[in-house]
């Protein structure tokens, strides 16, 4: 039998924020913080990453980085429909013109 698949939750930035610097404070391991608080190690060690990142200790997208370039990228995706809604909408016309 498989494993139970776990239902997606949500946290709060204050909550992934202790659960870093229980992390980083040295006295437990990651996977330790992360059973202690039935977390998936996984999801704890990119909280940490993320962390490290936004501090400068490591290279990657910060957090406001990665909301920048995720809304550049639905506007991005928007003006794209749009485009083509015109596109189809020209073409439309030019030959219920002819």
């Amino acid at each position: 039998m498989g494993k139970k698949k776990r239902p997606r939750r949500s946290f709060t930035l204050e909550f992934k924020a202790e659960i870093v610097e229980l992390c980083q404070r040295g006295d437990r391991s990651i996977g330790q913080v992360a059973k202690d608080f039935d977390l998936t190690e996984t999801a704890v060690r990119d909280w940490v990453r993320q962390a490290e990142v936004d501090a400068g200790q490591r290279d990657g997208l910060t957090s406001s980085e990665r909301e920048e370039l995720a809304a550049l990228r639905r506007e991005n995706r928007r003006l794209r429909e749009d485009v083509d809604i015109l596109k189809r909408a020209t073409a439309f016309f030019v030959r219920e013109t002819r």
